[in-house]
């Protein structure tokens, strides 16, 4: 099972992960309620959060880069997206206002390439999509990009795979006890 699970891995296009994380700070007033602060920038946070994963993002990240391989993405619109959404994730810190912005491709370079351009968009044109220009977006981490392809998870896959066919053995051989006269399961055990 773990032999199968690992083989039906390589079906999907193994695929590289560039990370690069921002923080977003907005100007606060004195006397402004530090705990509302912070639960401020961590909106405003989970709202570019969003927005990333939106057309008009997404077409602000193509002009900013005219090196990204537009070719992958198709034509029709609804396909569009979802591969921008399957392409993009992000996580937001909790508290803090660190946003990270993990963007997955078949090529190292354009991986790279793609979370630069993301992270240039957001620092230039993020206080935009919230209404206000007291936004900043500073990037803390540049793009960080792995050395080998992390989707699928080749050895989650095959761990998963091993863990099922042993909980399948099991399965059977409970199965067997239950159906067949206990000396027969014995003579199975034994190789008789």
């Amino acid at each position: 099972m773990a032999i199968v699970a690992t083989g039906l891995s390589f079906v999907r296009t193994l695929e590289y992960r560039s990370s690069v994380r921002l923080l977003i700070l907005q100007r606060v007033n004195l006397g402004v309620d530090p705990y509302l602060a912070a639960r401020s920038q961590e909106t405003i946070s989970e709202n570019l959060a969003n927005i990333i994963k939106t057309t008009s993002f997404f077409e602000k990240v193509l002009v900013a880069e005219t090196n990204i391989d537009q070719s992958v993405f198709s034509n029709k619109e609804e396909k569009k997206r979802k591969q921008w959404g399957r392409m993009v994730e992000t996580v937001v810190s909790r508290g803090s206002g660190l946003l990270t912005v993990q963007v997955f491709h078949k090529t190292r370079s354009q991986a790279e390439l793609i979370a630069t351009a993301v992270s240039g968009v957001l620092k230039n044109e993020g206080w935009t999509y919230l209404g206000g220009s007291d936004l900043t977006v500073q990037i803390v981490d540049a793009p960080l990009t792995t050395n080998w392809p992390v989707r699928p998870n080749v050895p989650i896959n095959a761990l998963g795979g091993f863990v099922l066919g042993l909980l399948g053995g099991a399965l059977y051989v409970i199965f067997l006890a239950y159906r067949h006269p206990p000396h027969l399961i014995q003579g199975f055990l034994h190789g008789e």
